[in-house]
């Protein structure tokens, strides 16, 4: 008894992670937990919005995000493609340390899902006391043989959305998953791969405007906060299925505001879900003005990869990567530059940085705000200060580490934010490199100009990975890049 009130085991260890969480509070500088909302869109490239020099497509809500808030010029993605790079996101830990390395689809699903034992950001926050929430596509455990990765397994009170990334091909699926139960939807689809994929044949519901009905609901419901939302769209992923049937993997509710275009049909879907998903954005941005959480709010844009050509729309015309070369699956920065945008009116002045980031600095970037003990091990760093202005106190990654294990397994490092390379062929293959401060599409390859550090980079590639049985490389054979 304490004062009239039963203390529990439990409850006091509540009370202390709670004390600790303010402590770590007040010592970084912010005087409550903010509320974390993490957009994170699917196969949007770096250049897809006007912020980031898109001309034709409109992205009118993003680019007054981007004014508003600090538009990072340099940020990149966990991975080229989508599972290990969310993996990268939710654990902290990059692409040779995470625990799903690659789209590992029906034939090993385990390998595609987390394990009891991995730490995610939700998880993290949620012994914070936030109220953690996913709605979208996971895609990091499904049923069956891989349920050790659910959502609600890895610290997500509650879950709405697509569990596989083959069933989040199809915008228009005849079921989505609430927690752990199928929820039934009335469109029609003709069912072709696995995991519930497809394409509509009757479509009524488009499964991104159900989450942004959920999004804006589940804000509503938890203003009291502190709360973490993982928004995790599928637009503008192709359906791939769909594209490979009919000739078109861009299949939207309408064409919006390109309707009246001469283009071909897939490219009117690709821009309208581009600009359908910036409208979702700002309908959020509204709606926490009005609830007056703005201030109390992190609300962070990015994609996961770098832009797709699946829906067979034209790449030239919107020239997605931008400046870079490269689109999904590809280890040049086209492939792997993505938008990042933070807007906390208050809190992160509007403004550009070409700090270097990385989707593994979200979890340590979201423990330090919420005050919250990150994990032991981590390979990101807090972008706290950055956020709050304080640039001089942003500590830096010396190398940041990816891979890609389809056609034959690939690595890649970015040392100092400026020497990008490049290996393929083999642990001992030459290492192509790139200096992005003066060739930011890659076409020059001074390996010979600058062999120390070459060689510096490919000692990395050697130790940067740690072994996991179900990702172990598989080199294909390159006699030309020998050394």
């Amino acid at each position: 008894m304490l004062g009239g009130w039963v203390v529990t085991n439990a409850s006091m260890i509540r009370l202390c992670l709670l004390f600790a969480c303010f402590i770590c509070l007040t010592s970084s500088g912010i005087s409550r937990q903010p509320n974390l909302i993490f957009i994170l869109a699917d196969d949007l490239g770096w250049g897809d919005l006007g912020c980031y020099g898109q001309k034709v497509i409109q992205t009118p809500n993003l680019d007054r995000m981007a004014k508003e808030g600090l538009r990072f010029s340099q940020f990149y993605s966990g991975a080229t493609v989508c599972a290990p790079s969310r993996s990268v996101l939710m654990t902290g830990l990059h692409h040779g340390h995470t625990r799903v390395r690659g789209n590992a689809g029906k034939t090993n699903p385990a390998a595609q899902a987390l394990k009891p034992e991995d730490v995610t950001v939700a998880s993290v926050l949620k012994k914070a006391g936030y109220s953690t929430a996913l709605l979208g596509k996971w895609g990091l455990g499904n049923e069956g043989a891989a349920e050790s990765g659910l959502p609600r397994k890895h610290g997500f009170d509650s879950f709405y959305g697509y569990l596989s990334q083959h069933h989040a091909h199809n915008h228009f699926p005849d079921y989505l998953w609430r927690n752990e139960t199928k929820e039934p939807l009335s469109n029609i689809i003709v069912p072709v791969g696995e995991d519930g994929a497809g394409y509509a044949t009757t479509a009524v519901h488009f499964a991104d405007d159900l989450l942004a009905k959920e999004a804006l609901q589940y804000v509503q419901e938890h203003k009291a906060g502190p709360f973490f939302l993982y928004w995790s769209m599928v637009i503008p992923h192709a359906n791939n299925e769909r594209a490979k049937m009919l000739g078109n993997g861009a299949h939207v509710p309408d064409f919006g505001p390109y309707a009246d275009k001469d283009w071909p049909e897939q490219d009117k879907g690709q821009a309208a879900m581009i600009t359908r998903l910036d409208g979702y954005v700002g309908q959020m941005m509204t709606k926490l003005k009005e609830l007056g959480l703005e201030k109390d709010t992190l609300v962070v844009f990015s994609s996961d990869n770098g832009p797709h050509n699946e829906s067979k729309h034209n790449l030239e015309r919107f020239d997605p990567a931008g400046p870079f070369t490269g689109i999904k699956r590809s280890l040049t920065d086209g492939g792997i530059r993505v938008p990042f945008i933070a807007w906390w009116p208050g809190t992160v002045s509007p403004g550009e940085s070409a700090h270097v980031g990385h989707f593994s600095d979200w979890l340590p970037t979201a423990a330090e705000l919420a005050g919250a003990a990150k994990p032991e091990r981590t390979d990101g760093i807090s972008l706290a200060p950055v956020l709050k202005g304080q640039k001089e106190e942003q500590k830096a990654h010396e190398f940041l580490y990816w891979e890609f294990h389809e056609g034959g397994f690939k690595q890649a490092a970015l040392y100092k934010g400026r020497w990008k390379g490049i290996r393929a062929g083999g642990p001992d293959a030459l290492v192509v490199l790139y200096d992005l401060a003066n060739d930011v599409a890659e076409q020059t390859n001074v390996a010979a100009k600058e062999p120390e550090i070459a060689a510096r980079i490919g000692a990395y590639l050697r130790e940067a990975r740690t072994p996991l049985p179900e990702w172990e490389p598989q080199w294909k054979a390159n006699k030309k890049s020998k050394g």
